[in-house]
């Protein structure tokens, strides 16, 4: 209930007009978010490179309902693209279909996402298209599997998968055998229990057994852009010390090097953590969200640490 009380608050226009009016939401949602700008964002990569640790970069933003809004969405990812090749940070980009005109018409969409995978391609970075609600799964998966299609872009985009919903292990084959470049998260949107695990303990052990499946499916997978030179790198998006050990634990049963998977985390959670995988050799990359749309990040932030509802709560009625 806490969990989809905060799901619906980040989706609700009049509880969104209320908390920005306080300054101290921003002070509290800037633990989750680099900044407003883009070079706010380049900012924080730089830190984050100094430690040893990679980025992937999001410009906030999701839903939006006119083509003007799902242009500016893709000449800002242009910017950054063009800012991170300029500055020489290691960062890749993470994008949400939604904010690039899905809900308005897929094709309109396709061509918005091409453009960043174009400019992606030709600045030597990568593209990851995040994962949204099921009412957009299908659609996310289907706007991916064009760009794969073409020779161009196949290695210069990945997709992420959630590990609460039941269907995730059969796309999970049917992406691997393309040789998908993916990444696997838990799943951080309120959804029915005929499409997701309602227990947080089932979710976790499926998370589990897709961890251990994407590592073994990498090994064999064909090359990302059909050449030979860029495998699959499996990504896990998790924070849970369990789930880590758990990758751990089964890379070096299989002998695989630290080096071929990657751990990846959010923007100020459990930096701590993100230092010492660093520190034991594991690769390590960071979520780092960045802009104006703000508020319905942090929202899903709050309702997947409760810890850190008491400390907002508190603070803004202080002030």
């Amino acid at each position: 209930m806490f969990r989809s009380f905060f799901i619906f608050l980040s989706q609700a226009h009049w509880a969104r007009s209320f908390t920005t009016r306080f300054r101290f939401a921003w002070l509290a949602a800037s633990r989750f978010v680099a900044g407003e700008t883009a070079d706010d964002a380049i900012t924080a990569i730089r830190v984050l490179n100094a430690k040893g640790i990679n980025a992937t970069v999001d410009l906030l933003g999701e839903s939006v309902t006119t083509e003007a809004e799902a242009a500016r969405a893709a000449e800002g990812y242009l910017l950054i693209l063009d800012k991170i090749a300029a500055h020489g940070v290691r960062s890749n980009v993470s994008i949400k279909l939604t904010q690039f005109g899905l809900d308005i018409d897929q094709n309109l969409c396709l061509r918005n996402v091409r453009r960043v995978v174009e400019k992606a391609q030709v600045t030597g970075n990568f593209v990851r298209i995040d994962m949204e609600g099921t009412p957009h799964t299908d659609r996310t998966i289907a706007v991916f599997s064009v760009l794969r299609k073409d020779a161009q872009f196949a290695g210069n985009a990945g997709l992420v998968l959630q590990a609460y919903l039941y269907r995730t292990e059969a796309d999970l084959l049917a992406l691997t055998e393309a040789g998908a470049r993916l990444r696997l998260c838990k799943g951080a949107y309120n959804e029915p229990p005929d499409r997701a695990f309602p227990r947080k303990a089932d979710v976790d052990a499926n998370y589990v057994r897709l961890t251990r499946l994407l590592l073994d499916r990498a090994q064999t997978a064909p090359p990302a852009d059909g050449s030979g030179r860029i495998p699959p790198l499996p990504a896990l998006a998790t924070h849970d010390e369990k789930m880590i050990a758990a990758a751990k634990a089964y890379a070096a049963e299989k002998r695989l090097p630290r080096k071929y998977f990657e751990f990846q985390m959010l923007y100020g959670i459990r930096r701590d953590l993100q230092e010492l995988l660093v520190r034991e050799g594991y690769a390590v990359r960071v979520y780092v969200p960045y802009g104006t749309s703000w508020y319905p990040y942090f929202m899903r932030r709050l309702a997947e640490r409760p810890a850190n509802v008491w400390f907002f709560v508190s603070n803004l009625f202080r002030r």
